[in-house]
Formats: C-alpha cells, structure tokens, sequence
C-alpha cells in the first residue's frame, strides 16, 4: 500500500510543475511582446509582470525619456483588458477620474434622477501618467479604488472590473512642478520600479528603432481570465513558517519606534519604517519569483530579490541620511546582508525541497 504522504508529495509536485510552466508560459509570451517595443529593461519588465500576477499596483520611478509610459501602455496592449490612461495635471480634478453623478431627466414623466457617470478608472488597467504632477486631494481620490476595489459616489458603491491594476508613472520629486506622494498612497504600490538611462548599445538600437519608417506592432497574447488563474496561481505557492519569519526580521528592523534593539544602520539614518503591508507584499512578490524560477515553494533567496522594489518607497530617511548621502536602498541592501537566516532555515529548506520534489 503507498505511502499517503509520499503520494500527496507527488501530487503536490505535478501540480506544482504543472503552475511553473502555465505562468512561465504566460510570462514568456508578453515579455516576448513587451520586447518588440521596449528595447532593454528587462529587470523593470520583470517587476511590472510579478506585480500583474500577483494582483498588485505598481510605481515606476524616473526621469522624463525613459519611455515609462510607453513601456505600460505597451505591457497593457498584450492583455484583452479594458485599458484607460489618466494624465496627471495640476487642475485635474477626483471627479475627473472616478466618475460624477448627473441630473437626467425622463423625457416622458418629467421625472429627474440622478445618474452616477463613471470615469476613466473603470477600466482593468490604469495608466496614471505623471502621477505626482497633480495635488495631494487628487492624488487621494485613487486611494479606495487602489484598495478596495471600488468607488464610493453619493452613498453607493461602484464595483471596479477585475482583474484592476494602477501603474503608474512618476517624476524624480527634484523637478519643477511635482507633489510629493503622501505615504498613505505610496503604501498602496507593491512595487517601487526604478527605471535608468539606457546602455550605449540599447540606445542605438532604440534611436534606430524609433527614426525608422517600420512600426512595430503589438497585439493581446493573454485574457483576464488567464491572468486571474495566474494570481490564483501564484498565490498556492507554499511558504514555510521559519521564511516568513525571516520576513519579518527584515521588515520589523526598520521601525525605529519598536522597542527591539534596531541595526546600527536604522538608528542612524531612519525615521520611519516599513509597516505590515510590506510583510505581505514581500511574500506575495517571492511567491511570483519563487513560481517564474521554477521553485516548488519560496526559499530566502527569492525573498532577497523582491525586498527593494516592496521596501524602498516604505522607509523614511532622516536627515543624517540626505547630509550622508545614504538612501533607503542603502539601507535595505545593508539589512539585508546583516540580518541572518536562522542557520535552521537553509536545513528546512533542503528537507523541504526533498520532500516537495
């Protein structure tokens, strides 16, 4: 008679075979898709496709050039999803985004009602272009859509389409005409994606690309209902408990007002850390990398490679830390060499592998 639980073993690794090669699949076609346009970048299109599939809003940081918004609005044609684009101003009003409530009347009776016309946030995929060159009051107007999935007008709910995702775009703060994001809504990104200048050869390629008479062209290789089963996916990857207490050591070490002995690193130069929505995202995003290396379940390593795109926008520096010039992925990057793994996690984690394989 076979063992229950070398059976549920094996099952469990058919299954898990079976989801690596259904998201590496998916990944592969809209990356393949993504590259017709987007010469080079490929670490920020690896980020923006973890934070689709595992159903999270992303803040893709840089100066002007870099093709930011090209690179969403590119990643957005490869999926059939509704698709709006927000540009961000100045005078740009919440009402402008969510949607308004007009008087209409019935032609008929006379009668009049109101009706709530909905905005340019209904839609599955949210180019918020610019996003810091409007004030702080619109800028709050994303905060229920981006967290609860909704909008709320005249007392009634609005449910938005799913899947929903916001990717939005942002200036370096330093330049002329921008609003610093308020933490609140910084903290509903799962992803802070730094985006840089192009190599020499990327470059050229991109200048012959763009000053050339072809067009490339790019078409949907994914549905949203594929993209749901993926986040369902990924969200199956197993975790073991000594890894998300790793997790948490690196997230915790970083609130300064916690009455635990701090790293050298945060008592110096932090004055406010990251909260528990960065424990959450870290392990949903090592989900998504622990899935696309082929991983039967998440190990430290794969936790390491998300923590600074989950972090850096979720640690306050003070000002030790501008005079010194340190930056929060200074920090990150420190913390995450000094704060160990428990020598019992890389023993779990082989006895782990053993059995899942």
């Amino acid at each position: 008679m076979p063992d229950p639980l070398t059976t549920k073993s094996a099952a469990q690794s058919v299954d898990s075979k079976s989801a690596a090669r259904e998201v590496n699949d998916a990944y592969e076609r809209i990356s393949n898709e993504v590259h017709k346009v987007i010469v080079g970048q490929n670490e920020v299109v690896d980020e923006l496709l973890m934070c689709i599939f595992c159903g999270g809003h992303a803040l893709v940081v840089g100066v002007p050039g870099l093709a930011k918004t090209l690179l969403i609005s590119t990643l957005a044609k490869t999926m059939s999803l509704g698709f709006s684009r927000i540009q961000f101003t100045p005078d740009l009003m919440p009402s402008d985004m969510t949607g308004t409530e007009v008087i209409e009347e019935d032609k008929s009776t006379g009668a009049r009602e109101l009706r709530f016309v909905k905005g340019p946030i209904f839609a599955n995929v949210i180019l918020a272009d610019e996003i810091n060159r409007t004030p702080p009051k619109t800028q709050a107007a994303l905060l229920e859509a981006m967290q609860e999935r909704q909008v709320t007008a005249g007392g009634v709910r609005h449910p938005l389409p799913q899947p929903f995702f916001v990717l939005a775009t942002q200036n370096p703060i330093e330049q002329e005409g921008t609003y610093p994001l308020p933490e609140a809504q910084l903290d509903r990104f799962m992803f802070n994606i730094k985006i840089t200048y192009p190599t020499e050869d990327q470059e050229l390629e991109i200048v012959q690309q763009t000053t050339s008479i072809e067009e490339q062209q790019v078409g949907p290789v994914i549905t949203g209902e594929e993209v749901l089963r993926i986040q369902s996916l990924v969200r199956q990857v197993p975790i073991a408990d000594h890894v998300l207490r790793y997790v948490l050591r690196l997230v915790r070490s970083t609130r300064i007002r916690e009455e635990t002995e701090k790293p050298e690193i945060v008592q110096n130069y932090v004055s406010w850390g990251a909260g528990p929505r960065a424990s959450q995202y870290i392990v949903l995003a090592a989900k998504a990398k622990a899935i696309l290396s082929g991983s039967s379940h998440v190990m430290p390593e794969h936790i390491l490679k998300v923590v600074l795109p989950v972090m850096r926008h979720r640690i306050i520096t003070n000002f030790n830390a501008e005079a010194d010039g340190v930056t929060t992925d200074d920090v990150i990057s420190k913390l995450a060499e000094s704060i160990p793994v428990d020598s019992s996690d890389d023993a779990t984690s082989k006895q782990m592998d053993t059995v899942m394989h």
